[in-house]
């Protein structure tokens, strides 16, 4: 059989690996974390400055700030092919006493929004970067072909906001921040759920959204699973950016499937993946539930034709992952798998290593193996 491993993942510095081709370089990562400081920056000053414009008489708080997804996750990998963008989620924060001062919740979320993007125009124009406003949970900014930044505004319940270290108004009819404040339906504050996280939204007003809780699930599968664990996710999402140029399975629902499914393979990433790719198709067609809200299906959010599809292509996927560590040839293994993940992974045949069956069972522990120590590794 063959070791496909080291071309997943080593960490000897002169070797290259997937898992390395799958980071943002250096340079990108410091220019998104840079754009997202400014971002930060210009909505901490300018949210309470464009509402005490528009009449709000009291103090206004400054927001706060929450990273999610890949980028707080560890996952972010870099695009695959275009149009594909690497995605910041950072949430940004009002109290909920400050929110509901105006009566109608329709009203509020209107004005979170409008004044929001208002305050973003300058630094947006001054960057030459791209406000998009027609998404319904969030505020987008393309700041590089490669790379936007999604904000999504919440309000936070008071205690829990202290230990939290225009085109758009014209689309939905409103000339003006006042006018908006305005112009909404009756609606009341009594109909949303007390003491949650809401999240506004620019047709159904405030969702209750959380973030946190997905992201603390994560890190502790991480913890509990060990490195690898992520590795393999960042795989998973690799294999759907290469298949799907658009679209595919959301990042959420490749990680609450993989997640029961995954046991640690001793440096063995390409058997780890393998085990996790040949159980996928039978757990998506089953059905699979948000991590932290067994009430929400991630599978009904994709829809029965699309998941069907991702089935499909996982089975496939199985096929040549397993053909490939059975192969005779690394030669055309390594060709095999390049058609799965794209130029991504290496095609170097002299470092795929020949092992005997008992040692590819020796690879796998009786039990579910703890937390890799931090070494000297390439982990993005």
């Amino acid at each position: 059989m063959l070791n496909l491993s080291p071309l997943f993942f080593t960490t000897v510095d002169d070797e290259s690996c997937m898992h390395d081709e799958l980071n943002l370089t250096p340079e990108r990562r410091a220019w998104i974390a840079s754009a997202r400081t400014d971002v930060r920056d210009c909505l901490r000053s300018g949210v309470p400055r464009v509402l005490q414009a528009s009449g709000y008489m009291e103090d206004v708080p400054q927001p706060r700030f929450f990273t999610q997804g890949s980028w707080a996750y560890k996952t972010l990998n870099s695009p695959a092919q275009h149009p594909q963008q690497a995605d910041i989620d950072d949430g940004c924060y009002l109290p909920m006493s400050f929110v509901s001062q105006t009566k109608r919740p329709s009203t509020a979320a209107t004005v979170f929004f409008a004044a929001a993007e208002e305050a973003l125009k300058p630094l947006v124009e001054e960057k030459r970067w791209k406000l998009v406003t027609d998404k319904p949970t969030c505020i987008r900014i393309v700041i590089a072909t490669y790379a936007h930044i999604d904000i999504p505004l919440y309000a936070i319940p008071d205690e829990e906001f202290v230990t939290l270290t225009t085109a758009s108004m014209k689309r939905y009819g409103y000339d003006s921040l006042t006018e908006a404040m305005n112009m909404a339906e009756r609606d009341a504050w009594t109909a949303l759920p007390a003491g949650k996280v809401l999240l506004a939204h620019r047709e159904c007003n405030w969702m209750s959204s959380d973030p946190r809780p997905v992201k603390d699930w994560f890190l502790s599968e991480v913890e509990a699973k060990g490195e690898q664990f992520r590795r393999v996710v960042r795989y998973l999402k690799a294999f759907r950016d290469w298949k799907w140029s658009r679209g595919g399975p959301a990042s959420i629902l490749l990680m609450a499937t993989a997640a029961p499914l995954f046991e640690k393979r001793d440096r063995r990433d390409d058997l780890a993946l393998l085990d996790v790719v040949a159980a996928m198709p039978d757990r998506l067609r089953a059905g699979v539930n948000n991590p932290v809200d067994e009430s929400e299906s991630l599978t009904d959010r994709l829809g029965k034709e699309a998941v069907e599809e991702a089935a499909n292509a996982f089975e496939e996927f199985e096929k040549v992952l397993r053909g490939a560590t059975g192969a005779g040839l690394p030669s055309q293994a390594c060709t095999w798998i390049q058609g799965e993940f794209g130029p991504r992974f290496p095609n170097e045949p002299d470092r795929v290593k020949v092992v005997s069956v008992a040692a590819t069972i020796a690879a796998a522990p009786a039990t579910a193996g703890p937390s890799e120590l931090v070494g000297r590794t390439k982990a993005g």
